[in-house]
């Protein structure tokens, strides 16, 4: 499939996109945690990354949002750091820890994705790697951010957490090139689902590339 061009919204220093980076954080995290379908409201949310208990809301729920915590805070620290298999692996496991079968490495077996009859292939370290080059090498960071998490997303590269990491390594493209801001808000969940799906059964970027473009790249 034909990748798109797609120019970038801002052009911040690192130190700017971080800085909003952080300003935003739990707003991101919430949404982090709504697209994995935690049962949370955005006060519970932000009380429970206050370190206060929170009565109703699932201890995979609270840890779902922790790690997202850890996983948010490891990605900015890092945020110069050479964007790799071996980084994502190391964001795979903040996002995933406890959650998944296995955290930090790629799956070994296969997994059906809810709402679509596809299945990922087992992934092969060499094909990973050939396709992070080509994605890699996209000119602009908004096009490499839309494009890795897509492709990401449909690789089911770990057991679980896919959806997460590929968020935090979307951002970690975009905001390392002062590029903006990747997230999924919440009112936008039922038609990016949608458009993800059928995604996921044809692999035809065009299905949900615009939509990611449109109303998931946010910048200042």
């Amino acid at each position: 499939m034909m990748f798109k061009n797609y120019p970038d919204k801002c052009n911040l220093s690192v130190k700017e996109n971080v800085f909003h980076a952080k300003k935003i954080i739990i707003q991101n995290i919430y949404n982090g945690a709504k697209l994995e379908g935690c049962n949370v409201t955005f006060p519970e949310t932000e009380t429970i990354l206050n370190g206060v208990n929170v009565s109703g809301v699932s201890i995979s729920d609270i840890e779902c949002i922790i790690n997202l915590r850890n996983a948010w805070k490891y990605m900015l620290k890092t945020i110069e750091e050479p964007l790799n298999l071996e980084y994502i692996c190391k964001v795979h496991s903040e996002v995933a820890r406890n959650e998944a079968l296995e955290w930090g490495i790629l799956k070994n077996g296969k997994v059906g994705i809810s709402g679509t009859s596809y299945i990922p292939p087992i992934p092969d370290k060499n094909d990973v790697e050939s396709e992070l080059n080509k994605i890699f090498n996209l000119p602009t960071a908004a096009a490499r951010a839309i494009y890795y998490f897509l492709w990401a997303a449909r690789s089911q590269l770990f057991w679980d957490g896919n959806k997460r990491t590929s968020t935090l390594i979307a951002n970690k493209i975009l905001i390392s090139s002062g590029s903006g801001i990747f997230t999924i808000k919440e009112n936008d969940l039922l038609e990016f689902t949608t458009k993800l799906c059928a995604y996921y059964e044809t692999a035809d970027y065009s299905q949900v590339d615009d939509f990611l473009y449109n109303n998931c790249i946010i910048y200042y």
